[in-house]
């Protein structure tokens, strides 16, 4: 007679996994490692787990159904629904100009002299201090900014359309390339020369170009660029060439002048990160249309003003969820430290939030080194984030995963249930007014920001 105990016995091992030997490690912890208030809510609301997934489900199809599209240029307070003439928008969750970081404060500065409001640095800080501008998020006006997500009334926007939903999203121009970039706090002249060639030759000549076009599809250039080598967040390079092909022939056929078209050829030539703005204001369009889903722990945005980080969660819509902003672990350029960083910044989360940026790393293994990665880091995030998200995107795809979608939307439960928070790759701005970008890394969004949410959601029968 057969003795099955004669067959070698696998040890199961939880907890150190030093300790497992040549046997089977459990990767499991308690939920919110052991936190006894989480615990218990938790364990109040995990029985009525199927009304979560089920509206989780209803949001991740309203994500992967979404159908962004360029469709108009115009200025942010003809455009933007309840912008107005004293409106100064920025990224992150709100913040007084008291508790602003150092580039956010240098960017709300540039855009007062750009609006003719003040002349100076010294001038712009005292219109700042006076409440005469509303200092709003981004968020609470559809549209989303990179780093400090600073713009004014009389800025040019993209408008971004969700064909499907038909919710708009709208983020300003790109403003890096050559000198230092207004995103990251910068004010002068060179500066200024900049955003005054975007209002005036930039913003009229584009929006002729995909008015005529009848819009351009955004969707199928991030499908398209994430197989050529972005993540777009970080690595646009793909996208943005992919963007100048479709506008190169509507700039021509409209019969633009060479002395714009060189201008244009050279911002983009320079500028490869052109399309962030435009990936973030689709991801945002995108995930807009998710909101409001009664039940649903699904993201709908995660940001960052560089002195807190927030969520904001679909079934609690329009409630901030907020903890102190992490230093990012990066890579600094020449001359440049860690004590010179300001800590995490921007909205640009926004794409990690939609299934790319970091979620598609594994897509993106030439960028690894600008964030101060390795190959071997990307491919383990691309996987890690499976695990807290709740599907996976029916549109983004990574070739290496023999083309499985990216993992797409970011499941507050899960976050807690693993101990796993979402990566984000991200630039780093120097902590000082006016001193622009310095490196990139990778940080996380901290298990604070869930935890909060988890104690304020009751699922609802």
């Amino acid at each position: 007679m057969h003795n099955p105990l004669t067959k070698p016995v696998k040890i199961i091992n939880q907890g150190l996994e030093i300790f497992k030997g040549d046997g089977i490690h459990l990767d499991w912890m308690p939920p919110a490692g052991g936190n006894e208030a989480i615990t218990k809510k938790w364990n109040a609301i995990i029985f009525q787990r199927h009304l979560i997934d089920e509206a989780n489900q209803k949001a991740l199809k309203k994500l992967n159904d979404a159908q962004p599209v360029w469709v108009d240029v115009g200025l942010a307070g003809d455009v933007i629904p309840g912008f107005k003439p004293n409106t100064i928008v920025h990224a992150g969750p709100p913040v007084t100009w008291e508790n602003m970081c150092g580039p956010q404060k240098g960017a709300v500065i540039g855009a007062l002299i750009y609006e003719g409001r003040a002349a100076n640095f010294e001038e712009a800080e005292k219109v700042a201090a006076s409440g005469e501008y509303a200092l709003t998020p981004t968020h609470h006006l559809g549209a989303v900014g990179p780093m400090t997500g600073v713009f004014t009334a009389n800025m040019p926007v993209i408008v971004i359309e969700n064909q499907e939903n038909g919710n708009r999203a709208y983020s300003i121009f790109n403003t890096e390339g050559k000198g230092k970039p207004f995103s990251f706090g910068a004010y002068g002249p060179d500066t200024q020369e900049r955003l005054q060639f975007i209002k005036n030759v930039m913003a009229p000549a584009l929006g002729n170009a995909v008015r005529s076009a009848g819009g351009i599809d955004l969707k199928a250039i991030i499908a398209q660029a994430l197989h050529m080598g972005d993540d777009c967040h970080n690595r646009l390079i793909a996208s943005t060439g992919q963007l100048w092909k479709q506008l190169a022939i509507q700039l021509s056929q409209n019969g633009v002048s060479h002395d714009i078209l060189t201008g244009l050829a050279y911002t983009f030539h320079f500028n490869n990160w052109f399309f962030l703005n435009f990936s973030m204001a689709a991801c945002k369009a995108s995930l807009d249309a998710a909101r409001g889903i009664k039940n649903s722990t699904m993201l709908t945005a995660m940001a960052r003003n560089g002195t807190e980080v927030g969520i904001q969660v679909s079934g609690l819509d329009g409630q901030w969820f907020t903890a102190p902003a992490p230093m990012v672990d990066g890579q600094y350029f020449p001359g440049r430290t860690a004590e010179d960083a300001n800590p995490d910044l921007g909205d640009s989360a926004i794409t990690e939030t939609a299934g790319i940026g970091a979620f598609a790393m594994a897509n993106a293994l030439g960028m690894t080194q600008l964030v101060g990665g390795t190959v071997d880091k990307a491919i383990q995030i691309s996987k890690e984030m499976r695990r807290i998200t709740v599907g996976n995107s029916e549109s983004y795809t990574v070739p290496l995963f023999n083309f499985e979608g990216t993992p797409t939307g970011i499941d507050a439960l899960k976050v807690i249930e693993t101990g796993i928070t979402p990566y984000i790759n991200t630039g780093i701005a120097h902590k000082n007014a006016g001193e622009g970008i310095i490196g990139a890394g990778i940080v996380n969004m901290p298990m604070e920001t869930f935890e909060k949410a988890l104690m304020a959601f009751t699922p609802q029968a």
